[in-house]
């Protein structure tokens, strides 16, 4: 045996590289690793679709509603679990609406003229509308981006993902810049906590000027959104400007919505110019 002892690269050296002290590469490779994909499949800007990790299909839905009907009616949950299953049932809606629209968003932008890949479908790469805008990426034959984060709960990536633009984030903050930093457009759909932060993080950033270039921001279904914040009493109480409620657009249909999107990107950016390399285009400052 060799009396000389040969250290570990630091670049190998798992017990450094998981360490406080190194962080910083960490977060570094969070940054790195996906601009490198994006550049490897000419990934030039994406539509990114936020809303609920808990909404399912309609088929899921139905199976999970009749499930529950058939069990002991005479158990002491049974109610609550039967008009829980009757909202998903209705919820469900969202689900297929995700579908058709990042269908029908994908079938155009595969159309256009380009040697780029233009406005690609980006979601959190989870269940719910996630996999939902997925799926209709895939079944119009384009790529879909997956943004997953590693958390507790609802953290597997689903299988309508591309392969290869499947991301593992640890850094919350790393994730959500990778959602604005190729953003044209967002699609917030019905969802919770995390839809919320992810909306208002997004509106913060555009009413103070962070984000300069021209993003479409459009929440699906007004009549939900306006029944869990009442953005006319933040106006009214002074917290907002009344010029802030035209930094989003509300949208009630799949038809609204697509054309809406497609206007402003066919206005803004489906005649930008494409460089040479293609590099992530940003006005994030």
């Amino acid at each position: 045996m060799s009396k000389y002892h040969k250290p570990t690269k630091a670049y190998e050296n798992q017990d450094f590289l998981t360490s406080s002290d190194g962080r910083m590469l960490r977060i570094l490779s969070e940054y790195l690793q996906p601009k490198s994909k994006f550049r490897k499949h000419k990934i030039m800007d994406t539509i990114v679709f936020f809303g609920s990790a808990r909404l399912k299909s309609k088929r899921d839905s139905m199976i999970e509603y009749n499930k529950i009907k058939k069990s002991n009616p005479k158990s002491a949950d049974f109610a609550q679990k039967l008009r829980q299953s009757q909202l998903m049932v209705e919820m469900s809606r969202y689900y297929e609406n995700a579908v058709e629209l990042s269908q029908r968003l994908t079938e155009w932008s595969l159309n256009l003229e380009t040697s780029a890949n233009r406005f690609i479908v980006c979601t959190g790469g989870g269940p719910g509308i996630m996999e939902a805008a997925n799926k209709g990426a895939k079944k119009a034959g384009g790529y879909s981006v997956g943004l997953n984060i590693s958390i507790p709960f609802e953290q597997f990536v689903n299988k309508y993902v591309t392969p290869d633009l499947s991301f593992e984030f640890h850094y919350f903050f790393m994730r959500k810049f990778w959602f604005a930093y190729l953003s044209k457009a967002l699609v917030i759909f019905p969802g919770g906590f995390g839809t919320m932060d992810e909306l208002f993080e997004v509106l913060t950033l555009v009413q103070t000027e962070k984000i300069k270039k021209k993003l479409i921001l459009i929440i699906y279904d007004e009549k939900y959104w306006k029944s869990v914040l009442n953005f006319d009493e933040l106006v009214d109480k002074g917290m907002i400007s009344e010029s802030d409620l035209k930094l989003f657009n509300f949208c009630n249909n799949i038809d609204e919505a697509f054309n809406k999107i497609v206007d402003h990107l066919k206005k803004h950016y489906a005649k930008e110019k494409e460089p040479q390399v293609i590099e992530p285009i940003i006005d994030l400052k």
